[in-house]
């Protein structure tokens, strides 16, 4: 795990510094929702994505204060409906599956596309993600018994484990899908996410709609 999702991104950091640091650019790495909070069965990957959260935040620093001029962003995804469950190993009586909501990646690449060239500390993508890391930041002791209460649950689905399933721990899965077999609804966009990435015209449809919305309440009110 750590090989993979931490040491994987500190040497693709290093090669990327060794072309960047005379031309500037942007580095994003991914994290996770779990790089703010842990999920209950998910101990060594969310340990994996603090990690990489902890490296960037570091790496930010080191390069401001030698004057390089690159960007770091961390991409913190929710859940997004990739193979993901398929390539884990499976200790559990039921097939895992994801938590809700759940997201398309396109949602993921559109926020990677948007950090490359507008430089961001970190994003969050998906409204779930954000609710659960506000949760951990906000009330910790709350938050664990939510979890305790759902997320063992929402993370098995109803069918058994199968005995001939092959995962991805030590070898690699076969095929190159992006997309997963979440059975439920999968959302194609996230209007967190894009809030986030766009406040200006986020802030110009808000007001927009707040100019209507008085506009409204005011001729309510003169007709009556």
């Amino acid at each position: 795990m750590f090989d993979i999702n931490f040491w994987g991104e500190v040497y693709g950091c290093l090669v990327a510094l060794k072309h960047l640091k005379q031309r500037a650019g942007a580095i994003i790495n991914m994290g996770s929702l779990e790089s703010d909070r842990a999920l209950p069965l998910n101990s060594f990957y969310a340990a994996s994505k603090h990690a990489v959260l902890a490296f960037t935040d570091a790496l930010r620093m080191e390069l401001e204060h030698q004057g390089v001029p690159i960007s770091l962003t961390t991409i913190k995804p929710a859940g997004i409906n990739t193979p993901f469950p398929q390539h884990a190993r499976n200790f559990m009586a039921r097939e895992p599956q994801l938590p809700p909501p759940v997201y398309d990646p396109q949602v993921v690449a559109r926020a990677v596309i948007r950090a490359a060239t507008k430089p961001q500390r970190d994003v969050i993508v998906g409204g779930g993600g954000k609710m659960i890391s506000s949760m951990a930041k906000h009330a910790p002791r709350l938050t664990d018994r939510y979890m305790e209460r759902t997320m063992f649950e929402q993370q098995q689905s109803e069918e058994p484990a199968r005995s001939d399933r092959r995962d991805a721990l030590w070898d690699a899965s076969q095929g190159v899908r992006e997309q997963g077999d979440y059975p439920g609804h999968v959302m194609k966009s996230s209007m967190y996410t894009s809030a986030k990435q766009h406040p200006l015209i986020t802030g110009a449809i808000l007001g927009a709609a707040g100019v209507a919305i008085a506009g409204a309440i005011g001729l309510a009110t003169a007709e009556e």
